[in-house]
């Protein structure tokens, strides 16, 4: 929908100067106000952010997965749970018990209802008309003081039917009856899970959608129903996202229906495909960005890629989902602590959600004892829900700073991504702190303080993350650099025309085929979303040659929700097209709304104008919507736009130079 540049219908010339070069253009400037209905720009003027659910602070607990794949059975996860409750965990947040693949039997022919395998789930054999049910199962994880999670597909079929072929465990009967997904039962599977059993968190994966294709083998060779894919793993052009969206939308309609107070989990589990990072958030609680992560160094790394850059795209209700701890096993188990430190406090830093998966009735105490760091899940808990922001970035080492509330304590995360020792030189820069006044350190694995002024100097040993909570002068006393405060935006429209890969998460060899390919190549869309102090693209924030430390990086045709439960004043940045724009042509405007209504607006913009001033008093403001718009003409590829030293404060007066909506000047 195009969008019209007029003011009080009238067209006049405008002279626009940018640098030395000076061009008469005709343009017409509109009333934001005056949109077009169904405009995606248009100020909503109410938190459209997800919050249904219960999922406030990331979901913590236990899932059987990494532990015991389709091996599972009622004496595992009981036991887990004691383990959890024995040791503590419980008391910390650990309060999930989530029963992956391997549980069923078959759907039954006669009615549909998913009959559960009672061979290891013993409790589930009531009898009856019903034939099997978990209610007395999750009767006994509510007891001890848990809430209980399961496992389904959207699709058909599960995961463990298309790779876990082997296990005894599979669904078994004729082609209908081992069609244990949601489709075609939604609505009875999701009445099934939370009515009936009682299930509080439900995990919802996808290979339904990918993996049976008509006239494959795998479909072939095991009598399944083919079902053209809509999500193709190594094609973000050839996967349906409208599709894929509208499968879980349905699936999250029913949820709502069945558990009408919100107290629920729903897990998206389609591994970063379908551009699951853009709209996961208005759907479920949790999306992984990932595919399954593995015991490796590499693995890790690359799963934690998946996430760490999408904090604007994450908050309470809402997490980036890079995949369950992978703590227990391989590079991560008892021999290697410094791994699975790491492995931990990245999770915490980034607000991934915290399920362990290993066997915890055999696992050794030392990995209990990392897991029950009060203060590392204090961080990942707390509830003002600010992902941590990549402050310095690099391949060999980054720096990860995270607000902790409304922003009077952070954390720091320093982290050696190498094998090398890594020399990292901290500046109170980047957490935000004032640069002269004393900074002070607390280590949340040693306990021990340090103090500090201006920057102070570490070496990381291979694979080592230092993790801190940090106190000091803030650069703003009086208030807050939206950058410090992700878990307060919402990204209701980002820009983004087409979905591009990440090239930025790490490249590790694949699992599961090895070197059989051509190479690892970027798999993941999302590459081009907003970006708390830095472009979509990855560059540093700059508008005519002025560099900008703090601010939002968006693409044009784009708005963001801000809240302003602090009661902030005045919001103020310098705004402008960002220096790195491949579209060097198009004219974007900024507009600034609070509650719906237009507070403030730029003149047009292109690259190469001068830096434009920007306030607006929203005193008594819930949510200011930040809009850049441009003329939308052809197929152009969106501008690069730059929210610099966006922030609140308390402070009153508008700086010079800020221009009040409806201004004719330029």
């Amino acid at each position: 929908m195009n969008h019209r540049w007029t003011k009080a219908s009238e067209t006049k010339p405008w002279t626009v100067v940018c640098g030395s070069v000076a061009a008469v253009l005709v343009l017409t400037m509109t009333q934001v106000h005056a949109t077009s209905p169904g405009d995606p720009l248009a100020p909503a003027g109410r938190w459209e952010g997800n919050t249904s659910g219960s999922a406030s602070t990331p979901p913590m607990g236990w899932n059987s997965w990494n532990a015991f794949r389709t091996e599972v059975d009622e004496g595992k996860v009981m036991g887990a749970a004691k383990v959890l409750a024995d040791s503590g965990l419980a008391k910390l947040g650990y309060n999930h018990v989530i029963l992956d693949d391997g549980w069923w039997m078959k759907r039954r022919a006669s009615d549909g209802r998913l009959q559960i395998r009672t061979g290891i789930f013993p409790s589930a054999a009531t009898g009856g008309p019903d034939g099997t049910s978990f209610k007395p199962f999750t009767d006994k994880l509510h007891a001890m003081g848990f809430k209980a999670g399961i496992y389904t597909d959207v699709g058909r079929n599960a995961c463990s039917q298309a790779y876990d072929l082997h296990s005894p465990n599979l669904p078994q009967g004729t082609t209908a009856e081992r069609e244990v997904g949601l489709d075609g039962h939604v609505t009875q599977d999701i009445n099934l899970y939370f009515k009936e059993w009682g299930f509080d968190y439900l995990k919802i994966d996808a290979c339904g959608l990918a993996d049976f294709i008509p006239d494959s083998d795998l479909v072939k060779k095991q009598s399944y129903r083919g079902m053209a894919p809509l999500i193709e793993r190594g094609s973000i052009n050839r996967t349906d996202i409208g599709a894929v969206r509208a499968r879980y939308e349905i699936v999250a309609a029913a949820i709502k229906t069945a558990r009408p107070l919100g107290d629920y989990v729903m897990s998206i589990c389609a591994w970063g495909m379908a551009n699951v990072r853009s709209w996961g958030k208005d759907v479920g609680n949790l999306w992984r960005t990932s595919a399954d992560i593995t015991p490796s160094w590499t693995s890790m790394l690359h799963n934690f890629d998946s996430a760490a850059k999408r904090a604007l795209y994450a908050g309470p209700g809402h997490w980036n989902d890079p995949d369950i701890l992978h703590i227990g096993h391989g590079e991560f188990d008892a021999n290697n602590p410094v791994e699975v430190r790491s492995h931990f406090s990245l999770w915490a830093m980034i607000n991934a959600p915290l399920l362990i998966s290993y066997d915890l009735q055999h696992g050794p105490a030392s990995l209990l004892a990392v897991l029950g760091n009060a203060d590392v899940i204090g961080l990942n808990q707390d509830k003002a829900g600010h992902q941590g922001i990549v402050a310095y970035d690099s391949d060999d080492a980054q720096i990860i700073v995270k607000t902790l509330g409304e922003g009077q304590r952070k954390a720091v995360a320093l982290f050696n991504r190498g094998a090398s020792p890594a020399p990292v030189t901290l500046l109170a820069m980047h957490l935000k702190l004032a640069d002269g006044a004393p900074v002070t350190l607390r280590n949340l694995w040693t306990k021990e303080t340090l103090t500090f002024t201006g920057e102070k100097a570490f070496t990381l040993a291979p694979h080592e993350t230092l993790v801190f909570e940090a106190h000091g002068k803030r650069q703003l006393e009086n208030g807050v650099y939206l950058s410090e405060i992700p878990g307060s935006i919402n990204v209701a429209v980002d820009g983004t025309r087409q979905p591009q890969l990440d090239p930025t998460v790490h490249r590790m060899i694949d699992p599961w085929s090895s070197t059989r390919s051509g190479g690892s190549r970027p798999q993941y869309a999302g590459w081009g979303g907003a970006q708390p102090d830095a472009t979509p693209f990855g560059q540093s924030l700059q508008v005519a040659g002025q560099v900008f430390t703090s601010g939002l990086g968006v693409l044009s045709n784009s708005r963001l929700q801000v809240k302003n439960d602090a009661g902030y004043a005045r919001l103020s940045a310098s705004v402008g097209v960002d220096d790195s724009t491949e579209n060097t042509k198009e004219l974007v405007r900024f507009y600034v709304y609070g509650d719906g209504k237009l507070l403030a607006e730029s003149a047009p913009a292109r690259f190469g104008s001068k830096v434009q001033a920007l306030t607006a008093d929203v005193r008594g403001v819930k949510v200011i919507e930040l809009v850049v718009r441009d003329a939308r003409t052809g197929n152009a590829v969106p501008v690069v736009a730059t929210w610099g030293d966006v922030q609140l404060s308390q402070a009153g007066a508008a700086l010079p130079g800020s221009r009040a909506p409806g201004s004719d000047r330029i």
